[in-house]
């Protein structure tokens, strides 16, 4: 397991800062649900990237953060539905909320390839929705152009989490070490996107 660096714990406290900063004070526009939903979602970020300082990249083994961490992606994709597509968002939720069950069941009680591949389910929907509904709402005018980072920082997420969940499964895409030398910039690249993108939204 590589050790987590200074350098590494910087990039994480910056990440953890800005998304602490849209908690507090991103998010002025917004109603009341898509706020919840919003402020779930990067408050989980700020606690991941608390854990992943204190105690490292071995934190990432902890089948209660990689539940956590599903509630990320599944959090901002369903304030996305209710704020732009608000006649799917029962459908959606219910999606979320299986899919956030099924996490749960298949991490404590199954395991192995069919958590990963659960988990890789359940994320490629809602990274799918981050990425694409934002980029479709900057092109076709319904949102500002800078509103598009918000399906970046999307991609980002979503190649952190196919890194990672292959890794899982026993079938790293790169080596372990690599992977998480990476992924305190992925975190931070993806953090700010989403502040850019959700500040040209107000």
């Amino acid at each position: 397991m590589k050790k987590i660096s200074v350098l590494d714990r910087l990039l994480l406290l910056i990440t953890g800062l800005i998304a602490a900063y849209q908690v507090v004070a991103g998010m002025d526009g917004c109603c009341v649900v898509v706020t919840i939903y919003y402020t779930i979602a990067f408050g989980i970020l700020v606690v991941a990237a608390l854990l992943l300082i204190i105690f490292g990249f071995e934190a990432l083994d902890n089948s209660i953060v990689v539940v956590a961490l599903a509630l990320l992606p599944l959090s901002l994709s369903s304030g996305l539905i209710y704020r732009y597509i608000p006649g799917l968002h029962i459908v959606y939720l219910t999606f979320a909320v299986a899919g956030l069950v099924l996490i749960l069941v298949t991490r404590y009680y199954v395991g192995g390839k069919i958590a990963t591949v659960i988990l890789g389910i359940v994320h490629g929907v809602a990274g799918l929705v981050i990425v694409i509904l934002p980029v479709v709402l900057s092109l076709n005018g319904t949102a500002p152009p800078l509103f598009s980072f918000v399906g970046i920082g999307g991609a980002l997420i979503g190649v952190g989490g196919l890194l990672l969940a292959f890794l899982k499964a026993g079938k790293p895409i790169l080596p372990k070490d690599l992977i998480y030398s990476v992924l305190p910039c992925l975190l931070l690249a993806m953090t700010i996107a989403f502040v850019v993108g959700m500040a040209a939204e107000q």
